[in-house]
């Protein structure tokens, strides 16, 4: 009961005229965002976070949020229609939406995606509701070797579950740890890495590299590969799924929301790895196997809620333990910060405003969404056959003012363009930038944590493994990081055996 009379609250803190509007243009943008392939969230929330400095921090943390979950409706759009990801947590929706929309069923794709993320949004914000007040008090326990083995645990979950290769994106992890210490040293006070270069006494700006990673690099990859849009013209009727739709999407929209919010609530789990195993799920337990790929209801139902429920999920950690789960929730974390609002376990009880406020924003938000993307297909359709070339040249426009409107430093212009070359280069390599982003967030802290670690030890490491949370949560990053050793010695065993036999 009290939980639901903070509810009420936080729904009337979200129906402020002012925040309804910085709803509304959140989760309009990150509609766009997702339709259009190349910024990203994480891109979008960087160039619009300078613009939010002078508003409230609950209508700053409204707006951008309303840009992450927004950006999983638009990215379904995209995915259906023209059979290219417009996020990456919508890889999934292509297999069978795109499939659908060829055979003319393009309006019960797209409306079973709106319903399902719709579903997932709303029915997450529950678990969000009751899970991160309780890990909050739980996480009341934790110290600073706590933490460090913690946050150590979140970088290295990334770092295990990464799509390319694990040494690379461990690479990726420990250079932006390297990063973050550039500028003055926490301890000594002393300046680290700055080779004489005094705009970098600070450090290199979060925003910038984000900017580069995801939206510089973004375009010039597509423009190197050019985008191929095949976008289906016929007539997109019939948005309102059949019942039959409903029989057979309504428990893969249950499995996926639950799948995508407690695995997201795993730090450095990343909302696209919920997609792809409550795809794999449904497509196991189903009695036609063989029909998934080919336009079934369910391939688009699954990843759809797995991917919007993944979103309240990732906020868990970072309102009740202060960590960033990747890019997204690091540049939330940011934002708060700058806003001289601390996430962790004090900030539901110092800042319920935020919290509530937030979740009765999230779901006028997704009822928003719900209102206008059916409406809307008709637009976003137009907007995709807009050439590619004058929306890089947009895009690359506003990375510029979104790098050099927060300090106005032609040094930030510099910046953001060398890590746009870098995650140029990234992605021509297979080498994530996630893995880099949430260290060059979490490196600082990890520092911090540290250090207090090592006072408190008296320079012994042996208090990471005396006290029983982090002795676990340190046991399962040390069993992390050598499992492919036993993996490789096992494969290579099972290839001089089968030589043998030979």
């Amino acid at each position: 009961m009290e939980s639901l009379g903070y509810l009420l609250t936080g729904l009337g803190i979200a129906l402020d005229p002012v925040n309804l509007l910085y709803c509304a243009v959140g989760v309009f943008l990150g509609t766009l965002v997702g339709v259009l392939p190349g910024v990203g969230p994480a891109g979008a929330i960087a160039l619009l976070l300078p613009i939010t400095f002078k508003v409230p921090a609950i209508s700053t943390i409204i707006i951008l949020c309303g840009i992450a979950y927004g950006a999983q409706y638009g990215g379904s759009t995209t995915s259906i229609l023209v059979n290219v990801p417009g996020e990456p947590s919508t890889v999934m929706t292509c297999l069978d939406g795109y499939a659908m929309a060829r055979k003319g069923r393009a309006g019960p794709a797209l409306g079973i995606a709106a319903f399902a993320s719709f579903i997932a949004g709303t029915g997450s914000l529950f678990g969000l509701i009751f899970v991160a007040p309780t890990l909050a008090e739980f996480s009341l326990r934790f110290g600073p070797p706590e933490y460090f083995a913690l946050m150590a645990f979140g970088m290295t979950v990334l770092i295990y579950l990464a799509r390319e290769s694990m040494a690379k994106a461990l690479m990726m992890g420990l250079l932006g740890i390297i990063l973050a210490s550039v500028g003055f040293d926490q301890l000594t006070g002393k300046l680290r890495f700055t080779y004489g270069l005094m705009a970098l006494r600070d450090g290199l700006g979060l925003v910038q590299i984000v900017i580069g990673l995801y939206g510089v690099s973004e375009v010039l990859v597509t423009l190197e590969k050019g985008v191929k849009k095949t976008i289906v013209e016929s007539e997109i009727k019939g948005l309102l799924p059949t019942l039959q739709d409903w029989k057979d999407s309504i428990f893969p929209i249950t499995r996926g929301s639950i799948l995508g919010f407690f695995m997201s609530i795993i730090p450095g789990c990343a909302v696209i790895i919920p997609t792809f195993i409550s795809y794999t799920l449904e497509k196991k337990i189903s009695k036609h196997p063989e029909k998934f790929g080919t336009g079934v209801i369910e391939g688009v139902a699954a990843p759809e809620a797995a991917n919007n429920a993944g979103i309240s999920g990732g906020l868990v950690p970072l309102l009740s333990l202060g960590i960033p789960t990747g890019p997204t929730p690091a540049l939330l974390f940011a934002a708060l910060m700058i806003h001289g609002v601390t996430p962790g376990p004090l900030f539901i009880k110092e800042s319920p405003e935020i919290f509530w406020g937030l979740i009765g924003s999230m779901y006028i938000g997704n009822a928003m969404l719900l209102a206008l993307n059916l409406p809307l297909i008709g637009i976003w359709v137009r907007i995709l056959k807009i050439p590619y070339a004058i929306l890089s040249a947009l895009i690359i426009l506003l990375c510029i003012i979104g790098s050099y409107s927060i300090d106005r430093s032609l040094t930030d212009i510099v910046i953001m363009i060398i890590f746009g070359v870098v995650g140029y280069l990234m992605k021509k390599f297979n080498y994530e930038a996630a893995p880099l982003v949430l260290g060059l967030v979490l490196g600082p802290m990890m520092e911090n944590a540290l250090l207090r670690s090592l006072i408190m030890s008296k320079g012994s490491y042996s208090i990471f493994f005396q006290r029983p949370i982090s002795m676990v949560l340190m046991g399962m990053v040390l069993l992390m990081l050598i499992s492919p050793f036993f993996t490789r010695k096992r494969l290579a065993e099972e290839i001089m055996e089968k030589s043998n036999d030979e």
